[in-house]
């Protein structure tokens, strides 16, 4: 069986340690754990790694957040992987810094890459792993803060946070996403 895992950010080391680019940091850390390593392919930098008999292609589209769509349904097709084994991990102001919830379906909360995949999917219904990056910021500040990096404080349990995402693809990948959402939201 494949899976799409799709790690939403912006492509270049002025994003690299950015909020907005938390779906990246997830993919590289599976990636890193499970031996993958990435290679620029068509519109996303591309990993295959192996996950108890499954195969998981991780992806991190080079066309900007504002084009996700492009990259997904490009790599849905040529991979030929069903909608239903597609996740998708972003970043989320709604909510707290480390936060992680995984959904089946949803609106896009105003995030400009999860619009962009549903424009181009035409649907609302495809799981994503929401990254919460906490919400500390002005009114109008809202694309500063996303775009900025993270905070001392944030630094230090980032990397934790991270490998509970990473548990929940590799969870996802096995028993799906009831049972996912069931044993690991609010953890």
């Amino acid at each position: 069986m494949k899976y799409l895992i799709v790690g939403l950010g912006n492509p270049g080391t002025k994003y690299e340690n950015t909020r907005h680019n938390i779906g990246f940091k997830v993919v590289d850390a599976l990636a890193k754990e499970l031996g993958g390593t990435f290679s620029l392919q068509k519109v996303a930098e591309k990993a295959e790694v192996k996950f108890k008999g499954r195969t998981l292609i991780l992806i991190k589209p080079t066309t900007y957040m504002n084009l996700s769509g492009k990259a997904v349904n490009y790599y849905l097709q040529q991979e030929k992987i069903p909608k239903e084994n597609l996740v998708v991990i972003t970043d989320d102001l709604a909510l707290p810094f480390g936060k992680l919830r995984m959904k089946g379906k949803g609106s896009d909360g105003g995030h400009n890459g999860l619009k962009d995949i549903q424009a181009t999917l035409n649907t609302t219904e495809y799981c994503r792993l929401r990254f919460g990056v906490g919400s500390e910021f002005n009114k109008g500040q809202q694309v500063d803060y996303v775009l900025g990096e993270w905070s001392a404080e944030e630094n230090e349990t980032i990397q934790e946070r991270i490998e509970v995402a990473t548990q929940f693809i590799k969870s996802f990948s096995t028993i799906g996403i009831q049972l996912t959402m069931t044993n690991w939201n609010g953890k």
